[in-house]
């Protein structure tokens, strides 16, 4: 049968009441990954106990973000806060002479009171040119989810870019940095490093080390939240190379797949590189398969990742799944994940949380995937929950990974078997 066209596949859109984490939540993977990079929050309070928690950094370490705290005075226009942000920023880099790359983070607060963070990083950039790059992006929960948080730093960085006219493959999304050593293996051993002539992953692991971008830069998407990041490679002339993404043994096949086809890597090469890790991955969804196999899942509207999901949990461990939300859809972005949607799958865009959570409750599934701000309550009304946040946090992407992605949906399953014997 074959697969029906983007056109075909219903989606319901839906506007109301939403339940989502907060773009600066980003923030959290994004400072572990460039290690040399600092991100300043120009928020309140709560933004500053929202990463202190999210992140668990203890009182006495000394991580590589950081809140200035908006006062009273700020918000009601009695001090000058582009003044206190410099103060602030020239502290801060007196301090810390590691850092080589200032992200201004804006937040609720800031945005409210029109502070433009954009013509500060501008002035900073300028006052402290040779010492430190600054740039800014949004990391406001004003309508927005909480991985937009890396899309916005993502595209902020696609814009401060060099250019290059040199031939390359670029991988585009935060990966653990496991994954990504696994990655350039693969694109080593299969020819495809050889055939694009170099493989660079985007962000770096060190900020100052930005690729650069041009025409002849060719870029796979590792995440698919990543909309305003393509849109801006593609503004820059580089050329998206459209795949699923490597999620599980078939996701993951399809997306290294892609990238052979487009630089006619060769075909003996490519399948030898791949054929161990397949099986090895084959090997290890077995296990989980038999648990997750017959069950159904309902995806709440959160992280994004919801499509390549449902489509791991269905294709390859037998899962039913009820409703995939989604908080926004792009189908550029989307669009292979879409085509192998089954024409029967509900696909709502958007939330109105009551409306969902009265079709949740009617359907009763098995696994309920959603934030942290409805798992609590829906686990008192006897449904079982996995938080999305985790899926983001954890490294899931790739072969070597497709066992623990199973897991972490058994798991939850496993722990209501336990405790209902």
């Amino acid at each position: 049968m074959n697969a029906p066209a983007l056109c075909d596949i219903p989606v319901t859109i839906e506007n109301g009441q939403r339940e989502v984490f907060c773009g600066l939540t980003g923030i959290v993977w994004l400072h572990r990954k460039m290690q040399d990079a600092f991100f300043l929050v120009v928020g309140s309070r709560t933004c500053a106990h929202l990463l202190q928690s999210a992140a668990g950094v203890m009182i006495f370490s000394e991580p590589r973000f950081a809140t200035a705290i908006m006062e009273e005075k700020d918000l009601a226009g009695l001090a000058d806060a582009n003044e206190e942000l410099d103060r602030i920023v020239h502290r801060l880099l007196e301090r810390r002479p590691d850092i080589s790359t200032l992200f201004l983070v804006g937040s609720c607060p800031s945005e409210v009171i029109k502070l433009d963070l954009a013509k500060a990083a501008q002035r900073l950039g300028v006052a402290h040119q040779g010492r430190v790059r600054v740039l800014s992006y949004s990391g406001s929960g004003i309508e927005t989810t909480f991985t937009e948080g890396e899309d916005t730093c993502l595209e902020a960085m696609v814009e401060a870019a060099p250019y290059t006219d040199a031939k390359q493959l670029m991988i585009v999304g935060t990966l653990a940095d496991v994954v990504e050593d696994q990655f350039i293996r693969l694109f080593d051993q299969s020819g495809i490093t050889e055939a694009a002539e170099s493989v660079t992953f985007f962000p770096p692991r060190r900020a100052k080390d930005l690729p650069a971008i041009g025409p002849n830069t060719q870029f796979l998407l590792a995440q698919p939240f990543l909309n305003a990041t393509r849109r801006a490679l593609i503004g820059r002339k580089a050329q998206h190379i459209v795949a699923k993404f490597p999620l599980g043994v078939e996701g993951t096949s399809h997306w290294f797949r892609a990238a052979k086809d487009h630089y006619n890597a060769p075909d003996d090469a490519f399948d030898q590189a791949l054929e161990a890790p397949k099986a090895r991955a084959t090997q290890a969804l077995q296990h989980y398969k038999s648990q997750l196999n017959g069950k159904t899942v309902w995806f709440m509207p959160d992280s994004q990742l919801e499509l390549p999901l449902a489509r791991f949990l269905n294709e390859e461990c037998g899962m039913s799944v009820l409703e995939i939300g989604v908080p926004y859809l792009d189908k550029q972005t989307m669009a292979p994940e879409l085509s192998g949607a089954s024409g029967q799958d509900n696909v709502v865009e958007g939330q109105d949380v009551d409306l969902q959570l009265e079709r949740l409750r009617k359907a009763r599934p098995d696994l309920t995937v959603c934030g942290l701000g409805l798992a609590n309550p829906l686990e008192g009304e006897g449904l079982t929950t996995k938080w999305a946040i985790e899926l983001v946090f954890s490294p899931i992407q790739g072969f070597e990974q497709a066992g623990d992605l199973a897991e972490l949906f058994a798991r939850p399953l496993n722990r209501k078997q336990r405790l209902a014997v």
